[in-house]
Formats: C-alpha cells, structure tokens, sequence
C-alpha cells in the first residue's frame, strides 16, 4: 500500500514537474538583457532597498560616536562601561527583533508597500529622538535606538521579500541583492559622515555638540524621502493575489515585465501564483479546520495562525530552519561585530588617536561597498553556495592571522607598527569576503524559499534570526574585546569554519528557481492528498489548460519557438474567478 501511494507521488509530482518545465521553456532574457530592456525594475527595487539604507547607516553610526570627544564627555556613564555601552549598541536590536517578527503580520494585512511606510515612521520619531539627549543624561539615546531599531526591523522582514516578489527569476537575486547593498552603502555613509563631523568645532575640547548629532539628523532624510516615494510604488503583485484583487496583480505583472496583460509570461506567472494561493489555503484549511475558521472570523488570528503554519509540516520547518541558520551564520561571522566597534577595534590595533581609527573605519566601509557590486552581478549566474563557502573560507583565514598577530604584538604595538597595519588590511580583506558573499547571498536566500502561504512570515522569523543573533553579539563583544582581545578573532572563526561546513552539506542551490519551484529546490514531499490538492488548484485556475493548449506554441520537435503565445480569454475569466 505504501508502494503505491509512493508511486502515486511521484506520477503527481512528474506531471507537475512538467508544468515546471513547460514554464522554463518560454524564452527568458538574460539578467542584463532584462534590465537594459526594464530598468524600472531596478529603480524600484533600489527605492525600496532605502529600509537597508537606515538599517546599515544606523549600524554605522554609534561607532563613530563613541571615539568622538564630545560625545565620550557628555555621556562618560555609557563609555567607562562595556556593559552600557553593549546595552547601547544592542537596544537596537531588541528594536528589531519586534520589529521583524511583526513584519510578517502587517505585511500580510496591510501589505508590504505599507508595512515600509510604517517603518519609515519609526525610523523618524528614532533618529530624533536620539539627538534631544542631554549632557549627562543618556536615555534619549537608548530610545531613539530603540524606536530606530523597530523601524530597520520592519524594513528587514519585509523590504528583501518585496524586492523578490516584484522581480523576474533571471534577475531576482540582483534585485534582492539590493537590500544588502544599500544596507552597505548606509554602513559606508555612516563612517564618513562621522568621519566629517568629527571635525565640527574641532576634535579636541572644543568640539561641537552638532558633530555627534548631525549623523542621526541626516539618518531620518532617507526615512523622509521613502514615507512620501512609497505611495508611488507598486503592490507586491503576490500580495494583490492572496487578497483577491486579481486584475490588479495581473495589470502589476504586465506593467512590471513590460508586456501587455495577454501575453503568456504574464499570464503564467499569474496562474502560478493564483494556483500556489489556492492550494496553500486549502492544505492549511485542511490541516487546521478549528485555525481556518478562526482565521474568517478575526484578522489577527489568521495571522497568529499563519506563523502555526511555518511549523506545520517538516517541509515548512526545513525551510524555516534553513532561514534562521542562513542568518545564524552570518552573524556569527562576526560582521557586526566589526561594523559596530571598527573604530575601537582599529584603536586597539595601534592606530593612535580616534581621527585616525575614524578614517581607517571610513575605508572599511569602501571596501565593503566596492566588494558588494560585482557579487551583484554574479549572484544569478554562480549561485549561492559557491559563493558564500569562498567568502567564509577567505574571512576564515583573516581572522586566523588576525588572531595571531594581535595575540603576538597587542601589548607593543609602537614597536610593531607594521603588523598593526598587516592586522587592519586583513580586517579589511576579511570585510571584503562578506560583501562578497554572505552579504548580498544571505537575504536573498530567506526572500526566496519559502511558499506564498508562509512567505511573510518565514521571511520575518529569518530577519528576527538576524536580529537576535545581532543582539547577541553587539551585547557581548565590548567585554569579549576586552577579556579575550586575540581570542575573540578565533572564536569568530571556529563559526565560520562551521558555515562552511553547513553550506556545503546541508543548503540546498537556488540558483534561477522561480518562486514557485522552490519545492524541487527543497526535495519536498507532499503527500498523495497534498498533491491532489495542487493539481487541483492548478485545474480551477486555469493553468493546466493553458500549458496543455499552448504547448504545441512552445515548443516543436524539442526547440522553443521564438513567437509567444496568446492566452485565450477564457483562461483568464476562469483564472480571475
């Protein structure tokens, strides 16, 4: 019986299988073909990668303040500690731990576009907050972070996901790529603002208030620019269909590929994604009929039953797992430990003086920035674990030798000056692998993998991994830095020699999978019911018809045909009712 239901299976899954590959046979352009031909693809995506702007700027900025001389006399209580100035640092994190988990629930009731305006409103109220603190009384920065903090956590669960849902396979991973590199681009502005200011009324006694207030003042423009730019973008055409507004997602589609509404790469995608929605809804409905009927009942229950839904089967809890790690890896690669306190780590490698640690900080953040654009270009092309195994291998050995040299000459470093320097150029290689790697790749893979039902909210609970572990580091590092100085680099690299590990026998490739082929991706097995239910949904929408009509228009004697189908009217009435 077992056999058979096997078998059963696995005919369902060939046949959708088929489906996939009918699908992968319409002619695609290439990524720069794509985006020479539809370049306001790229403009949104950039726009809304603004959240990732605040969120690396805000990384950025603390750590400039913290060498600067006015800032360490007005508030010396969060200075002399390595515990305040741990709480300080990581306030932000608890900020975006809420922040990211609630992502996924207003992003699904209020859709991603406004969850992103929300977002810039915290930025805001957080950003100035911060610079109303007062000489001596430093609790106005801890809720200016803190309200800072909630808004960068919204726009990380939500910002790469609806950069993945606007975008076309070929291109996806550039497109969510951005993220990352405005969150790098915010990193390297940070560092040289601080670097400029720092010269507001001198860097000694007389130095202004202004210098350590001006980074936080300029951090609320973006917010400013993106709260009024967001009513001018799009839906996430995946959201427009999980709420029903149908023609909408469709007209979306069309008007984000540049094709008219008829046009078969429109209508496919829409269908795919229509019969995903219906198939996901009716196997949670199934599973959970006390939770689905709660869900018509209350707005909020259907989105506390949504994240029961992450955990429903293995395949959902794979994938869960699979985001956390992805973010448990990168941070304990030790990146924000670096980005946070770059300029006392620099300090503590023997550049004397904060104006220097400030520079040799400002062109840490040009290193990162400059390292994040070609693994742009590349993501699509070599794949994800490729590139994050060599990533983790090159910061593996610079922390190694870091770990070595400071070991060997921290108690001398003016008689060593040059393994001093040797320490920082490796600090800088190592931030060079991340941007490289782990930086752009990371993101992509928690927006990417997960089905629609799950979407948001499995993208949220990997941003909240991102931010926990980040709360974890920015607290402990001040004392590791401390108390264990060359022991803290090795530490960082036993981690990263673990990713590695992780990466090449248990994360799966995802290079070019449209969305909805992720369950290939995943090896996933669903039942014999499930499957049902699938083909099912794929038969009311419409989508078999179509493949099985425009199959001859396809393809002919094995070679794709250059001329694109026409979708028949009433595949579309059917899909849209």
């Amino acid at each position: 019986m077992e056999n058979h239901a096997n078998s059963d299976v696995e005919a369902m899954g060939g046949r959708r299988q088929s489906q996939s590959v009918q699908y992968s046979k319409l002619p695609r352009k290439t990524m720069f073909q794509a985006l020479w031909a539809n370049p306001k693809v790229l403009f949104i995506a950039f726009f809304a990668s603004f959240g990732g702007l605040e969120y690396g700027y805000q990384q950025g900025v603390l750590g400039q303040s913290l060498v600067m001389t006015r800032f360490t006399q007005n508030f010396p209580t969060v200075i002399a500690s390595s515990s305040a100035t741990g709480w300080l640092t990581s306030v932000l994190q608890l900020g975006g731990i809420l922040g990211s988990l609630s992502a996924g629930v207003l992003g699904e009731i209020f859709s991603r576009k406004y969850t992103m305006f929300f977002a810039c409103l915290w930025v805001i109220l957080g950003s100035y907050l911060y610079i109303g603190a007062q000489s001596g009384n430093p609790s106005l920065l801890y809720a200016g972070r803190f309200f800072t903090g909630l808004g960068v956590g919204l726009f990380s669960g939500v910002g790469p996901l609806y950069n993945a849902e606007l975008s076309a396979p070929e291109m996806r991973g550039l497109l969510v790529s951005f993220y990352q590199f405005a969150t790098i681009l915010g990193i390297m502005s940070s560092f040289w603002v601080g670097y400029g200011s720092n010269y507001i009324g001198g860097t000694g006694a007389t130095q202004s208030n202004l210098a350590w207030r001006l980074p936080s003042i300029i951090q609320g423009i973006p917010a400013v620019i993106l709260a009024c730019g967001i009513w001018f973008m799009p839906f996430s055409p995946r959201w427009l269909v999980k709420v029903g507004r149908d023609d909408e997602a469709k007209s979306t589609l069309a008007w984000l590929r540049k094709l008219p509404v008829e046009h078969e790469q429109v209508q496919i995608e829409y269908l795919e994604i229509k019969a995903e929605a219906v198939f996901e809804e009716r196997a949670f409905a199934k599973a959970y009929p006390h939770l689905a009927e709660q869900e018509k009942k209350n707005v909020f229950m259907h989105q506390v039953a949504q994240y029961a839904n992450c955990f429903r089967t293995k395949d959902n809890l794979k994938r869960v797992c699979t985001a956390w790690l992805v973010m448990f890896f990168q941070q304990w690669s030790g990146i924000d430990a670096i980005i946070y306190y770059a300029s006392n780590i620099f300090v503590s490698l023997g550049l004397t003086g904060g104006t220097t640690a400030l520079l040799a900080t400002g062109v840490t953040g040009v290193v990162f920035m400059v390292s994040t654009v070609p693994a742009m270009l590349i993501i699509d092309k070599v794949g994800r674990k490729p590139m994050l195994i060599v990533g983790s291998t090159v910061m593996f050995v610079s922390m190694v030798i870091v770990g070595i040299i400071v070991a060997k000459f921290r108690n001398d470093w003016p008689d060593h000056s040059v393994a001093g320097w040797v320490a920082v150029a490796l600090i800088w290689l190592y931030i060079a692998g991340f941007g490289a790697t782990w930086g752009p790749v990371s993101w992509t893979l928690v927006s990417e993998i997960f089905p629609l039902s799950i979407r948001a909210k499995g993208a949220s609970i990997g941003a909240s991994s991102n931010w926990l572990n980040n709360f974890a580091i920015a607290f402990f590092v001040p004392p590791m830095l401390k108390a264990w100085a060359w022991g803290t680099y090795i530490f960082f690299a036993v981690f990263l020699f673990g990713g590695i590990f992780w990466v090449q026998f248990f994360l799966p490739e995802t290079k070019n999978a449209t969305l909805e082929e992720m369950d290939r991706v995943f090896k996933s097995h669903t039942g014999v019911q499930d499957a049902e239910l699938l083909l099912e949904a794929q038969r009311e929408v419409g989508l078999t018809a179509f493949l099985e009509r425009n199959a001859h228009g396809m393809v002919n004697d094995g070679e794709v045909l250059e001329k694109p189908a026409i979708v028949h009217d009433d595949v579309v009435e059917k899909a849209s009712g």
